[in-house]
């Protein structure tokens, strides 16, 4: 490897090396200031999905403006006899990382990892603010730099090493997900290819629990996929619920955003959300159905029964389409009697078409590996009345039972009916069971537990 590449940077020393890439300390001979200069090499192992991620960050850090992120400085292809690859260039930072802190016997105390807490939050906050959002994917003690002590600060802290950073469109267009990140500071939708804003806050919950413990989360003891850290730390009990948050297996129940968890972490009581556990039977008398595998989960809830009470309705509204086109007719028309069959039979027929759509409506409710929609069937014609949404979105699984509210006025109060709410993001939502579609009690705690179970959403109750 020669000395100096470029003809330009000095390499002083090298700093980090692993398969086909290395990270070099250099002396910048133009502006004379120290440089890092990451090598990825053309190497008998080499692999064209490693070439992607080098490059990926490359662009990543030359669109990125922070003062806690390494700054771009240039990249380039080398072609020489002793070297054959590309070289990307970058802003040193003169500080260790948490690894080599705690690899010297550093102990932190539980104020100075809340304060690296917000430092990393807070650049998680710009990079998840970003379009498309930035998400890192491997954050962990080794990726943060951690600067000498100011008075009662632990530190200036930096987020480094973006090789292998995942933005929204990387992932579009393409057929396959590259995996990458360090085992036990993954979360676990992370193994199968996928990443939201929420997984980067597990990584950042498994280092601080690292910090707090000395051993890595890979090698403390697990339950239901949950880190055991409790039982070894001597931590208040707010900031352990907030680190369970912040590792919580399931997206559901982990904190969802950076924002969110900045906030969370100084509040005094933190609510420990629970997966509820409902019967998994489907009820006897059920008409429901229910398909799912590995791929897709559809629910079908059959048109509803003739009620009684529907009757009484339909009877009553036509009863004042009646009124109302008599009134009409007597008071501003002056045509002949037909003026007033047609306003009478056009009501009539709009309310017997709205009736009988919702006698023979199937209500069908489908997530696939992609999205999840709700629409209904009518005589095997689709009509969809609200957009479909990504299954990436879906946050919450909400269980809703019958209950009134009563308003300040007793005389005033609302019939909530029972219902199951699928979040996807804060804006959409998909119900099933509501004033108008007749599913039983039992048959929502039998569909909230098969939803919370395929989706591995938690069910909140209320």
């Amino acid at each position: 490897m020669e000395n100096i590449l470029a003809n330009r940077y000095e390499v002083q020393q090298q700093l980090g090396k692993k398969a086909g890439r290395q990270t070099l300390l250099a002396k910048d001979l133009k502006t004379e200031e120290l440089v890092i200069i990451k090598l990825l090499s053309f190497t008998s192992d080499f692999q064209w999905d490693d070439l992607k991620l080098f490059e990926r960050e490359a662009e990543t850090l030359k669109s990125l403006s922070h003062p806690h992120i390494p700054g771009y400085l240039d990249y380039f292809e080398i072609n020489s006899p002793e070297f054959k690859g590309f070289a990307l260039i970058q802003t040193y930072i003169s500080a260790k990382t948490l690894e080599q802190y705690l690899q010297i016997g550093r102990k932190f105390t539980e104020i100075e990892v809340k304060q690296i807490a917000k430092s990393v939050l807070n650049i998680l906050i710009y990079l998840h603010s970003l379009h498309p959002p930035v998400i890192h994917r491997d954050l962990k003690p080794s990726n943060i730099l951690l600067g000498d002590r100011t008075g009662n600060n632990v530190g200036e802290i930096y987020l480094i090493d973006f090789g292998s950073v995942q933005t929204v469109l990387a992932t579009e267009g393409t057929g396959t997900r590259t995996i990458v990140g360090t085992y036990g500071y993954m979360p676990q939708e992370q193994f199968g290819g996928r990443t939201v804003p929420a997984s980067d806050l597990y990584s950042l919950g498994a280092t601080l629990i690292y910090l707090v413990t000395g051993s890595h989360p890979a090698d403390l003891p697990e339950k239901d996929f949950r880190i055991q850290f409790e039982e070894v730390t001597n931590l208040s009990q707010n900031f352990t619920n907030w680190l369970r948050l912040m590792t919580e297996p399931s997206l559901g129940n982990r904190l969802r955003s950076a924002n969110e968890a900045i906030i969370a972490l100084d509040k005094p009581q933190l609510p420990i959300k629970t997966n509820t556990k409902l019967t998994s039977k489907k009820p006897n008398d059920s008409k429901i159905k229910l398909t799912k595998n590995r791929y897709l989960l559809e629910i079908i809830i059959p048109p509803s029964k003739l009620q009684a009470p529907r009757i009484r309705l339909s009877i009553a509204t036509i009863f004042l389409i009646y009124i109302i086109s008599f009134v009409w007719n007597a008071t501003l028309l002056t045509v002949n009697g037909q003026t007033f069959f047609w306003i009478f039979l056009t009501g009539i027929l709009f309310l017997m078409s709205l009736y009988i759509f919702n006698l023979f409506k199937s209500i069908i409710l489908r997530i696939d590996q992609d999205k999840i929609s709700i629409h209904y069937d009518f005589f095997g014609y689709d009509i969809y009345f609200y957009p479909p949404a990504y299954r990436d979105d879906i946050c919450l699984l909400q269980r809703i039972r019958t209950y009134v509210h009563k308003s300040s006025k007793k005389s005033s109060s609302l019939e909530i009916k029972a219902q199951i709410i699928i979040w996807a993001g804060t804006d959409k939502n998909f119900i099933i069971g509501n004033n108008n579609d007749l599913v039983s009690e039992p048959e929502l705690d039998w569909l909230a537990q098969e939803l919370s179970e395929w989706l591995n959403l938690p069910i909140r109750t209320e």
